[in-house]
């Protein structure tokens, strides 16, 4: 039977555009803390794997309309770090910069989450694609992609090396003998590459888990070939079922390739569910928060300055193949309307049908607003019951789309509790999810080893990381042949 890997993607005010606007949401970052630890102890009752946490370096008044939830948040180490203190099984997983962040410095943090939470920390690594966090951490200009990227895979290496620093039975705490640290246990990193240079020992014992789940996100060749020789879980935004299979397996076969055992490898897709008591219900969800969200019609005189330039009936002009742009973005989508719409146009009509319920031909058409929306949010929505939306998830796991799911809630605190207290429940009746935490570390909820120690395992040889396809990756194994 297949094991689902779930997740909470936690933005505290929501994390769809127009969600601190629905009724009852939290909208006031001041007031953070008590969401997310109210969001903590409902995950962990739900039994789900773990909670993740974002990061952005910048902030601006463009955000306000895009991404509201950048605009102010609480730093994903500070976090998971307080939440740890409040949790006692459910794992918790921050995000740091490769770019700007120091390996060192990240790592003693990182290790010391790990021990103080009994092993349950993990690490999602970015190396950014916000221009302004330069200038926030004394840059002249924001790196490329691939400077970037090559810059991570040493930070990787450099991390994983650190964490070794201490063989497990390097403390020998021997009052008898007097004998404190066995130094023979202890190792440098000696890492002196075109991007970093890192003497160490770290001065924390290894983490409970060896090393923490590392956790990796992108669309580009070089970010999947990083996530699939370098990371344990993969999070893939996928756009339907076969993309996912087709993602999935590319990802595993350039992990093989890598010289790792595939196995090891995630791959995790995010989610925003819309859970209702009934199908219409969540398509009312959905079509309200589509109804708050602001286009650029809204302003008379023209939208602010660093309104998102997608988000217009302009735009969306483009993707129908008519001009609507003088139109009243109330205006009614009707059969004669979309008979004139291109096959893009169309199929954008389909969409805003299967999530709102609004049919050009119904009660309730569509107006222009709601293809303006659905064409400029990039969500993977899932709109239904509880029973409806567990169902989704069964199958994609089942047709080896994904491992798990990312789960983003709309709306906090109600859609990530609708989720919680309502789609958990039907897959752990299915059997995909367990009802109770199988392990007590973050590694053993996701069904992973815990690594050997790379200075024994390798016998202390200065391997060097690989940053391209060619190479074999520096946690070799033996390879025999693909696994299902």
């Amino acid at each position: 039977m297949t094991r689902l890997i779930i997740g909470a993607m936690v933005r505290a005010i929501g994390a769809y555009p127009s969600g601190w606007r629905y009724p009852g949401a939290h909208r006031d970052p001041r007031g953070d803390a008590a969401v997310l630890r109210r969001a903590a102890e409902v995950a962990e009752a739900a039994r789900l794997d773990y909670l993740f946490f974002g990061d952005w370096l910048a902030t601006g008044h463009d955000l306000e309309f895009r991404d509201p939830y950048l605009v102010a948040r609480i730093d994903p180490i500070s976090a998971v770090t307080y939440l740890a203190g409040v949790t006692s099984r459910i794992g918790l997983i921050a995000t740091a910069n490769t770019t700007y962040a120091d390996p060192y410095t990240l790592a003693r943090a990182t290790a010391s989450i790990d021990l103080l939470s009994g092993g349950r920390a993990g690490l999602n690594l970015v190396t950014g694609a916000e221009p302004r966090a330069a200038g926030n951490h004394g840059r002249d200009h924001h790196q490329a992609n691939d400077t970037r990227y090559d810059r991570a895979v040493e930070f990787e290496f450099v991390l994983r090396r650190l964490w070794d620093s201490f063989e497990d039975g390097a403390i020998v705490a021997d009052a008898a003998s007097g004998v404190y640290l066995d130094p023979s246990r202890l190792h440098a990193t000696d890492f002196h590459g075109a991007h970093l240079s890192v003497t160490g020992p770290l001065n924390v014992a290894r983490p409970v888990q060896g090393h923490l789940p590392i956790v990796h996100a992108g669309t580009s060749p070089r970010s999947r070939l990083f996530a699939a020789q370098n990371a344990d879980l993969a999070l893939v935004a996928v756009s339907g079922l076969e993309h996912g299979i087709a993602i999935r397996e590319e990802l595993r076969a350039l992990a093989f390739e890598s010289g790792r055992d595939d196995r090891t490898l995630k791959v995790i897709a995010p989610v925003l569910p819309i859970v209702g008591e009934t199908r219409e219900h969540a398509q009312a969800i959905a079509d309200e928060l589509s109804e708050l969200l602001q286009i650029a019609e809204d302003w008379p005189d023209g939208p602010p300055e660093a309104f998102p330039a997608n988000r217009s009936l302009a735009q969306l002009s483009v993707l129908l193949g008519v001009d609507v742009s003088g139109l009243s973005p109330d205006r009614a989508v009707t059969p004669a309307l979309v008979a004139q719409f291109s096959a893009a146009g169309q199929e954008l009509v389909e969409i805003v049908a299967e999530r709102t319920g609004r049919s050009p031909s119904g009660e309730r058409p569509p107006t222009l607003r709601h293809l303006v929306v659905a064409a400029s949010v990039n969500a993977s929505m899932v709109v239904g019951t509880a029973a409806e939306i567990a169902e989704e998830f069964q199958t994609w796991a089942e047709a080896g789309a994904v491992d798990g799911f990312n789960v983003l809630s709309a709306v906090q605190p109600a859609q990530f509790e609708a989720f919680a207290l309502g789609v958990v429940p039907e897959l752990q009746r299915r059997g995909v999810f367990p009802t109770e935490y199988e392990g007590s570390t973050l590694r053993e909820h996701l069904g992973l080893p815990r690594p050997d120690n790379v200075h024994v395992a390798h016998g202390d040889v200065r391997l060097q990381p690989v940053t391209g396809r060619d190479g074999a990756g520096h946690r070799a194994v033996e390879r025999t042949a693909r696994h299902p």
